[in-house]
């Protein structure tokens, strides 16, 4: 059985979800929101962790530094989590599919259920909403 195997969770159920009827508040901020998808996520793969690393950053310097080189940041931004055989793994904040991370957090160990994962985050003015690609 390979990682994307794993019965906790696999890309194709979390490919169901195109749309949400909740939003899910972020317990450290009110400035963010997920959607069912990325809650669904969070629970079956056990990774609310990666949904406060994503939430953490968003309002941090380094975010600030990075939206004024971008500006596309301040109103989408596409995250990564690519896992290692090793279980080590990497969460990158992009701009677009064709550029460098704005952001990397290296993270020493994950027994994430996926060899990797998007989740992408919209800034509406008011509020920041991650939510998985299918949702879009």
């Amino acid at each position: 059985m390979t990682q994307d195997d794993n019965p906790k969770l696999s890309l194709a159920e979390l490919q169901q979800f195109t749309g949400t009827t909740q939003w899910y508040r972020h317990q450290m901020t009110p400035k963010a929101v997920y959607t069912d998808g990325v809650q669904y996520l969070a629970a079956k793969g056990e990774a609310y962790w990666l949904i406060d690393a994503i939430v953490s950053h968003l309002f941090t310097p380094q975010m600030k530094r990075a939206i004024a080189k971008d500006s596309r940041l301040g109103t989408l931004q596409f995250w990564k989590l690519k896992v290692a055989d090793d279980r080590t793994a990497v969460l990158g904040c992009y701009a677009d599919s064709n550029v460098k991370p704005a952001i990397t957090q290296k993270i020493p160990f994950t027994d994430f259920p996926l060899s990797e994962i998007d989740i992408w985050v919209g800034f509406d003015g008011d509020r920041w909403t991650l939510y998985l690609p299918s949702e879009h």
